[in-house]
Parts: structure tokens; C-alpha cells; sequence
């Protein structure tokens, strides 16, 4: 039978009268071990984490976040927060203590007038876009329709719009956030602007947003989708990609991904979105269908939630996933070689690596404006392994790091923390750099002096 004994971090068992009286005050559902539903509410994205927390506090609301923000620092509990569940390091969900577990909250309220809209921190970029598309509307978010908004926009949030209206981040507007006080407060360009600064890239480390503004912009229909060679022609394409590239208008947002196709064939796409007017788009994407006879060429025009959903297929929930992942210098002939050479062993069909290019809008906003911290990287390097079977595990784990570190000479350093695992505090300071780390810190220091917001990419406060 499972144990519903809950521990304090000091091993002191929490009092069942508490439990109860925290029960009753919850608008939304608290469930523990044994109760029905737990197995499936516990399980998140990654299947590689599996975690058994003593309460999942389903909340309904702010009302119920602040009450379980207090819950969990009054009983010392370890506090996990989930939105869209969907981060690959799974911090998400913890062993023990509680999660207080926003994905019910689904709200969404749209100004067509003003071109914002409103969002509250369960929403996924799924169920953003079709409210905005409603009105012709939509903003940078994602790349996988299943991503949640909250974790997406915390960590920097790059898109297939990002080339021209700038990362999620860029397009927030407003947030509100419970403190790990308990208490709900504002943050944005005019009140508190300094914890505005640290969550646009720094994370959770600061509270818990319940709701999300962004700003919107017109966009119709788009000119999407992939267009794939055999790996064996990889290195032309990569060679061809990294001028294209840098030729691309801030409409066009591209990405390469090296894969394995359904029939088995090893794979380099390149994917894109014109987010312009789809004549000019098919002019632009020209030279890349000239380049010569393609597997497939998939692209066409294609409403923005079609666009959104267009990779959703390769990136099922269930798997097993382990990530590495970095900036790349630019695509010289030696990181081509080591690419493609690389991939040609790779150990499971499921695997992809993307290659992301960060252009446009996304390098115009100033270095200091935000503490998401690669505006002058030229390409995001990510190795997306996935597998079905646990007792894979080490072979496939063993890859993807042989692969990471061979890449080691390409990197420009750094990492964006959407893409890390349980990595270790090095990684997190590097995805920040020397001083936005130690802005981070002094953040911290303020909002969360005990480190109760620590089940993420954690900032230590230095207090």
C-alpha cells in the first residue's frame, strides 16, 4: 500500500488536520498517493522522470497558488510547479513534497483592440494560438503545439515568428506572480521592472506566474513547412544553409533537423515559416528548392496553428528524453563534417538534432534588456535524443554525450535554459554569463531568500 505519510525536508510528518484544512480551502483538487488519477497527473513529457510527490494541488486559480505557495513554505515541503509539464529536465513534478500544478488553469482573454492578449500559466501555445487566430492574431511561442506558455516565455522562448516580432519574452508585457511569500504582486516595464527584467529569461527562480500578457500581431496565412534530402547530401546542405540563412529576411525562420524519416532513411530537412505575404515568401524560399531534387517538399501555405502543429508528431509525449545542447559559432566546413558524421551512427530513429537560426528581431533588442542572454548567437545547437524502451537508456545517453562533446570546438558557450537537464549549477551560470548571473542572484536574493522556487534552473541566493 502506498504510504500518504507527508515529510517535511526535515523528515517531520506533516499533520493530517493541516492536510485537510489545506484541502478544504482549495477551490481546484488535492491529490495524493493512492487516489484516483494520481499515476496519470503525476506523469509529465519527459517518461524518463518518474517522480512521486506526496500532493498535487490542482489549482483552480491564483487564490489557489497562493495557498499552496504557503502550504509548502509553512511545512518546509519540497515545492515543484508545473505549467505545461513539458521541460525535459522534469523539474516539474519532485519525490515527496507537492506540486502545485497549474495546468487547469486554462484561461484566456483576448483584446483584439489593443492586440494583447491575456493567459493564465496551464495554457499551452495550442490553446493560445486558436484563441488569438480567432482574431487574426498571434505571438511568438514554441515550435510544439503541446508547450506550455509559462515555462516557454520564462526561459527566453524562441518560434517560428521570432525572426520578425522578437522571442516570447520579448512580446510579455505584463505578468502576475505569487512571491514566496504568498503574496500575488504585478511586474512589468513600470512596476517592479527589476524582477520584469530577471523573469524574461531567468526562469522560475522568482515566484510563480499566474497569468501571462503578451503583445499580438497580425498574421494570416503563412508559407510553412519542410523540405528533405537524404543525409548523404547533408554537407551540401548544410554548406548552402549557412548563406541562406544568413541572407534571410527577418520573415523568414528557419531551422535544420537531421532525422530519421518512417521508412528508415536517414534525413536533413530544412524547416521553415514566412511570416509575409505567401507570393514574397515563395520567392524567398527559391534558391532552397533549387538546390536540387528533394525526398519531399512539404511546403505550402498554412494557417499559423497548422504551422504550430507541423512537428508535434516527432515530438510525442512518453518518450524518453535526454537532451544536450549549445550555440554554435557559425557552420564552418569542420562543424558540417562533425555533424553529419556524428548523426550517421546515431542510435535510435526517434533522435533528431535541430539547428536553430536566431536572427532578425530576436538579435535588434539590446543585450542588457532582458536577462535571456544569447541575442548575439548566430544558431542554437540541440541533440533532441528520444526512445521508447527504458533498457535503451545507457546506449542512447552514451551518444547523444559522445556527440555533445565532439562538438565542444564549435560552440560559442553558453546554453538556453529551455533546452538543459539536471546539468549542474556551471551550465546555469553559463547561460546567464558572469554579470546578468550576478543581477540574477541579487533578484534572488530579494524575492526568494530561502530558495523555496529551487526545483528549476536554479539561482542560488547568496543569503
Amino acid at each position: 500500500m502506498l504510504s500518504r505519510r507527508v515529510l517535511s525536508q526535515t523528515g517531520k510528518v506533516v499533520d493530517e488536520a493541516a492536510i485537510e484544512k489545506f484541502r478544504n480551502s482549495l477551490r481546484g483538487v488535492l491529490i495524493r498517493p493512492g487516489d484516483q488519477g494520481y499515476d496519470t497527473v503525476r506523469k509529465i513529457f519527459n517518461a524518463m522522470i518518474d517522480r512521486r510527490p506526496s500532493l498535487i494541488a490542482r489549482c483552480a486559480g491564483l487564490v489557489d497558488v497562493i495557498a499552496g505557495v504557503n502550504f509548502a513554505r509553512d511545512h518546509n515541503l519540497v515545492l515543484a510547479v508545473r505549467g505545461g509539464g513539458h521541460n525535459v529536465a522534469g523539474n516539474a513534478v519532485c519525490d515527496g513534497g507537492i506540486v502545485v500544478d497549474l495546468s487547469p488553469m486554462k484561461g484566456i482573454r483576448v483584446d483584439p483592440a489593443r492586440r494583447t492578449v491575456r493567459a493564465e500559466g496551464g495554457v499551452t501555445y495550442g490553446e493560445l494560438d486558436r484563441a488569438t487566430q480567432s482574431h487574426g492574431l498571434a505571438t511568438t511561442g514554441g515550435e510544439v503545439s503541446t508547450t506550455g506558455i509559462a515555462g516557454l516565455t520564462l526561459g527566453g522562448g524562441f518560434g517560428w515568428l521570432m525572426g520578425k516580432h522578437g522571442l516570447a519574452c520579448d512580446n510579455l508585457l505584463s505578468v502576475e506572480l505569487v512571491t514566496a511569500e504568498g503574496k500575488p504582486i504585478t511586474a512589468n516595464a513600470e512596476q517592479n521592472s527589476d524582477l520584469f527584467w530577471g523573469i524574461r529569461g531567468g526562469g522560475g527562480n522568482f515566484g510563480i506566474v499566474t497569468s501571462f500578457e503578451y503583445r499580438l500581431h497580425p498574421v494570416g496565412e503563412l508559407l510553412a513547412g519542410m523540405v528533405m534530402w537524404p543525409l548523404a547530401k547533408g554537407k551540401e546542405v548544410l554548406s548552402f544553409y549557412r548563406y541562406f540563412a544568413k541572407e534571410a529576411p527577418d520573415e523568414l525562420n528557419t531551422l535544420v533537423t537531421l532525422l530519421t524519416d518512417p521508412q528508415g532513411t536517414a534525413v536533413v530537412a530544412i524547416g521553415l515559416c514566412y511570416a509575409g505575404p505567401v507570393t514574397q515568401g515563395e520567392k524567398v524560399v527559391g534558391p532552397l528548392r533549387a538546390l536540387g531534387p528533394p525526398i519531399a517538399d512539404l511546403v505550402r501555405p498554412m494557417a499559423y496553428c497548422e504551422v504550430q502543429r507541423m512537428i508535434d508528431a516527432a515530438d510525442p509525449p512518453g518518450l524518453q528524453n535526454y537532451w544536450k545542447s549549445n550555440f554554435l559559432r557559425g557552420l564552418t566546413d569542420a562543424a558540417i563534417e562533425s555533424i553529419i558524421s556524428h548523426f550517421e551512427a546515431v542510435t535510435s530513429p526517434r533522435t533528431e538534432v535541430i539547428i536553430e537560426h536566431l536572427h532578425g528581431a530576436v538579435s535588434r533588442v539590446d543585450q542588457d534588456e532582458t536577462a535571456f542572454n544569447h541575442r548575439d548567437a548566430e544558431f542554437s545547437f540541440l541533440i533532441d535524443s528520444k526512445w521508447a524502451d527504458p533498457a535503451e537508456s545507457e546506449k542512447h545517453i552514451r551518444w547523444t554525450r559522445d556527440y555533445f562533446s565532439t562538438m565542444e570546438p564549435f560552440y560559442v558557450g553558453g546554453a538556453y535554459i529551455n533546452y538543459l537537464g539536471d546539468e549542474g549549477e556551471d551550465r546555469v551560470k553559463a547561460a546567464y554569463g558572469a554579470a546578468k548571473y550576478q543581477r540574477l542572484t541579487a533578484l534572488k536574493n530579494t524575492y526568494d531568500p530561502t530558495n523555496l522556487f529551487h526545483l528549476n534552473q536554479n539561482i542560488r541566493p547568496a543569503v
